[in-house]
């Protein structure tokens, strides 16, 4: 009987909300009830699933009660206390056999959490302990075993952590040994901030890990959009390694979207012998991340990539305030892409937010809006632009949709090399008119393997060239690899194509020069050289001047060039084209770029393009590339030239043939 009438009492209440439900506005696609005990202030954490569901700033959140009431709210994103980093008010340094003693006095009255040490020097890994004291005379243990380190790479950590002490004086002993003592020049020292914002983990999938010479590049999928992430923790279980981290997201600016930095660190794993193992494997953020992509860019430099085995994340949670009229019932709205930020008169809360505590709110699941009026796909992305007269442009190819929705397409090799560098000549049409896109550059990089022949001379053996041959014309390329077969060398190595001028003479345009040193104690697998001219041609010449030396053996050539996407929008059976190879065209300008985030935010299929189609462009047009309209107008010319000659031949007096009277 208990079990029955628990039945019926669940079956009531659900009804009732279901009932309470279709009274809620159409215009919200979820709802999500939750049930208030006792009426007035509420403070509640906001659900991952609605983060995932709202609008990037949460301008469509709405909150009812049972009547139908929509009820006020503040929303709160509490984030830690800014810091306080001054220079210290004293610093003197004293050397011993042992270590290097620092005594700082640090001219702050409050509990200090951390203090940075100063040191010219660019290469070393130091073991440090620290004290405190209240007069400078007696000191007692803050921490020990820390590590400070600064490598070639630029990889360094000169701040040391601890947890907040108060003491107006400090002591580090930095370990020296003998071969490797470094001086100290200053410090700054950083005032503990008080009461910590609160923080969660949240899981990480690995969607993707490319590698590219020097870098790891992970794409990660966080559980929702809209976090407010605090820090991003990477799991290796590889024993030493320092590696320079960057956090990035993409980033919409003007007509396309890029990626932009959010944050970066140094990880690291250390073990100083007879000491115990030192590690860091958070990169702090500290920033509300509005999509579900995060990009992390792990720099590897000369080292082989880490072994990743997971990776996590902290969020700060986001607080909603509401002031309940009545308890029982309310719905948590959210999913409305057309509606304004609320403006609410928040003056009856009279009190300070931050002092409210936190409800232990049980929300029920994300659940759809019965009453909710579902919109097209996109709606506010348009898949139709203006007629276009695309007889001025060279290729095409056909756009492979299979499904509805936002779709993604990446520029093969036949469109970077043929079109604009900017792409400002890339159109997609749909019969005679624009199908609206926004150009994506990401950080991938693609790579090639030319074909490489050495022209090494044997009658002049300092000089050593190697000839790459790309298989297009003109592909954008930002960097060559290329592996080494000598083990020391200095080498200064020029990358150039050649080139005509104006008067027709062949000259070389140099595309990238650097010297090249390979030392026992300073060695790379490769050469890793940036090319930040891009080539106009197919054939590119490494060259290197090898002086009294054997000449230098180099293998498995590859160069790399980024990958750039279009996103837009499209239904299967569209007849899409992609036409590009049009030097005169300005680059187009979409409103689609006033609501790129829902493109970039959207589930996207990935397309692909058919063969390429050279188009047939007007007569003259087609008659200049082939090479047939010089001959027709040459032919004209000279016709027109004859006619011209025949005719002054006439009008000139004619030669009296008789001699003239003596």
């Amino acid at each position: 009987m208990n079990r029955l009438r628990s039945h019926l009492t669940v079956f009531f209440f659900s009804s009732a909300l279901a009932v309470s439900a279709a009274t809620l506005p159409s215009d919200w696609q979820h709802q999500q009830p939750f049930t208030v005990s006792t009426p007035g202030l509420v403070k509640l954490s906001i659900p991952l699933e609605t983060l995932d569901a709202a609008r990037p700033g949460l301008d469509d959140l709405r909150v009812y009660d049972d009547v139908g009431n929509e009820l006020p709210y503040a929303i709160e994103h509490p984030a830690p206390a800014n810091k306080i980093i001054r220079r210290v008010q004293s610093f003197q340094t004293s050397l011993n056999p042992q270590s290097t003693i620092i005594t700082i006095q640090t001219g702050l009255q409050r509990p200090l959490s951390a203090i940075t040490l100063e040191t010219p020097a660019n290469n070393f890994i130091k073991s440090v302990q620290v004290e405190s004291s209240l007069d400078g005379q007696n000191w007692q243990s803050v921490a020990q075993g820390k590590v400070i380190f600064r490598q070639r790479s630029g990889a360094s950590l000169l701040t040391v952590e601890f947890p907040p002490h108060d003491g107006p004086w400090f002591r580090f002993s930095v370990v020296a040994e003998p071969l490797q003592k470094i001086p100290f020049t200053g410090a700054m020292v950083e005032a503990a901030s008080g009461k910590s914002a609160p923080s969660e983990d949240v899981p990480v999938t690995i969607r993707d890990r490319q590698e590219s010479p020097g870098e790891t590049r992970l794409t990660l999928t966080l559980p929702a959009a809209n976090l407010d992430l605090s820090t991003i923790q990477i799991d290796s279980p590889d024993a030493l390694f320092t590696r320079q981290v960057t956090v990035a997201v993409p980033r919409i600016a003007e007509d396309s979207i890029s990626e932009q930095n959010i944050g970066s660190g140094v990880i690291y794993r250390l073990t100083l012998e007879g000491r115990p193992a030192s590690a860091n494997l958070g990169v702090p953020v500290q920033v509300q991340v509005r999509s579900r992509e995060l990009l992390l860019l792990i720099h590897n430099l000369d080292s082989p990539p880490l072994t990743i085995t997971a990776v996590h994340a902290q969020r700060r949670p986001v607080y909603l305030v509401f002031l309940a009229k009545q308890s029982g019932a309310h719905y948590l709205l959210s999913g409305n892409t057309h509606c304004a930020a609320p403006q609410y008169d928040l003056a009856a809360f009279g009190v300070n937010l931050k002092s409210v505590a936190v409800a232990p709110v049980k929300f029920s699941s994300l659940a759809e809006n019965p009453a909710y009026r579902a919109p097209e796909v996109l709606p506010n992305v348009e898949e139709t632009g203006t007629t276009l007269d695309v007889s001025a442009w060279k290729f095409r190819k056909p756009v492979k949709i299979a499904q509805t929705g936002a779709q993604q397409l990446e520029l093969d090799l036949d469109v970077l090399a043929q079109a604009q560098p900017d792409f400002a000549d890339v159109r997609l049409m749909r019969d005679d008119k624009q199908a609206p896109y926004i150009l994506e550059h990401t950080s991938i990089s693609r790579s090639i393997s030319p074909s490489v022949t050495v022209t090494n001379d044997p009658k002049n053996p300092s000089i050593s060239r190697w000839i790459l041959k790309l298989p297009k014309t003109g592909i954008p390329i930002t960097r060559l690899v290329c592996e080494k077969g000598t083990a020391v060398f200095q080498r200064d190595m020029l990358l150039y194509e050649l080139a005509s001028d104006e008067r027709g003479e062949t000259y070389r345009r140099i595309l990238e020069q650097t010297t090249w040193t390979e030392t026992p104690d300073h060695t790379s697998k490769a050469l890793v050289l940036p090319v930040t001219t891009p080539p106009q041609s197919d054939t590119l010449y490494l060259e290197t001047r090898n002086g009294d030396n054997p000449p230098i053996q180099l293998e498995k050539f590859a160069v790399f060039y980024p990958a750039t996407r279009a996103l837009f929008k499209a239904n299967p059976g569209d007849p899409i084209y992609l036409y590009y190879g049009n030097p005169d065209a300005a680059a187009p300008h979409y409103d689609l770029s006033l609501v790129a985030n829902e493109l970039l935010t959207a589930d996207k299929a990935n397309v692909s393009l058919g063969g390429q189609e050279q188009l047939k462009n007007n007569a003259w047009r087609t008659n200049q590339s082939s090479g047939k309209g010089g001959a027709v107008f040459w032919g004209i010319l000279a016709l027109v030239v004859i006619v011209l000659l025949v005719i002054i031949s006439r009008l000139l007096p004619k030669s009296d043939s008789q001699p003239p009277p003596k």
